[in-house]
């Protein structure tokens, strides 16, 4: 990687830390993201999508095209170390590193605005991943842009420092927030037989848990979160609660199956008890299925380039949202490694690793084709 654009990349990273915003807030971060192409690049056409944008490399009407995404929201967190780039905002921060992807994104177009390559390279920049509906927003381009491969990245500690991670098939598991809201009726506490009290239905609900989820060849899990029930007042019986879960599965049909199942004892013990009931969904997230071909055009530019390859032996639990363009396209998403004992993502020790930059860019690089001379 040409040492100025990489330069360029790391002060750009740091200025995104400086300022991190929400899911679905990135107005800043967007519009100096967008601005800083404008500013060093001459050979791309950059598509503003309101609160994303994505830009172009033409090489031709007959050549593939070929696509590589960064998120670039932060995190509601504190930032508590001390650096000479940290958060601007109270309670906002860039823990997860999306700051780096995108600088890595960035990088990456600068090399190809300079070098030049032999497919039609599309750059996306898109918001939201840590809500999960980021690249919902995204898809449009896929479809639009005829993109037939799409690559991107995520940093992970726990894996060897600038190592390159990856895995055939699913790589990231599904995942869903589930919220059961049950209300019944209002009664003194003294006299409990009067009133509807959900905390009964609630209880049964996670006692169930274990038996929906245990002995399954594949990975399921159902975490409980929080649980509301009734008001802080001795006198009164509760009658409204709340249950808050996280579902996860290696797959989305065993997922739908939890999900379905769990529904489905809702509404049991709802009519059983009176209770009205509502189910609500947040932070849903697809599997991230990788597709063996583009996972070895990942393979062949590491091993080419002398970078520390790993096959990973099993999927990892957390959810990412880059598996909705997995479903559009031919998708590879991989992991460099910050280190074994780096601090984790979504901890305040954390910090992106800027060395991991030029890594990620390299990648980029060799899946587009892109030459050293």
């Amino acid at each position: 990687m040409d040492q100025r654009n990489l330069a360029l990349a790391i002060q750009l990273r740091h200025e995104l830390h400086e300022h991190p915003e929400l899911s679905n807030e990135e107005v800043w971060t967007k519009q100096h993201l967008l601005e800083f192409l404008q500013t060093h690049t001459s050979n791309l056409k950059i598509v503003d999508k309101g609160n994303w944008f994505y830009a172009i490399y033409q090489a031709g009407n007959n050549k593939p095209n070929i696509a590589f995404r960064a998120d670039f929201d932060a995190l509601p967190m504190d930032e508590v170390i001390d650096l000479p780039w940290a958060s601007k905002f109270p309670g906002k921060a860039h823990k997860c590193g999306h700051d780096g992807h995108s600088a890595t994104l960035a990088g990456f177009a600068l090399e190809v605005d300079q070098k030049g390559a032999d497919k039609n390279i599309f750059f996306l920049f898109q918001p939201a991943e840590e809500v999960g509906n980021g690249a919902v927003q995204c898809l449009s381009m896929l479809k639009d842009e005829k993109i037939e491969e799409i690559y991107g990245y995520h940093n992970m500690s726990g894996m060897p420092f600038q190592s390159v991670n990856v895995l055939d098939g699913n790589i990231q598991c599904a995942s869903t927030g589930m919220i059961i809201k049950f209300e019944g009726a209002p009664a003194h506490a003294s006299q409990p037989e009067t009133g509807i009290n959900p905390s009964f239905a609630i209880a049964k609900i996670i006692d169930a848990i274990p038996g929906l989820t245990e002995n399954r060849k594949d990975l399921l899990l159902c975490t409980i979160v929080q649980i509301n029930v009734g008001e802080r007042a001795f006198g009164m019986s509760a009658s409204k609660g709340e249950l808050l879960l996280t579902i996860r599965a290696l797959y989305e049909a065993d997922l739908e199956e939890l999900r379905g199942s769990l529904e489905k004892l809702a509404h049991e013990e709802a009519a059983k008890a009176g209770l009205k009931v509502k189910i609500e969904y947040s932070d849903s997230f697809p599997e991230t299925k990788n597709d063996k071909e583009c996972v070895d055009k990942v393979r062949a530019v590491a091993k080419k380039k002398g970078i520390a390859l790993y096959e990973m032996k099993e999927a990892l639990r957390p959810s990412e949202d880059f598996g909705h363009y997995a479903k559009v396209a031919k998708a590879a998403f991989f992991f460099v490694g910050n280190g074994e004992d780096y601090p984790h993502i979504h901890t305040s020790e954390y910090d992106f690793r800027d060395e991991n930059i030029e890594i990620a860019c390299e990648v980029f690089k060799g899946i587009a084709g892109i030459s050293e001379d």
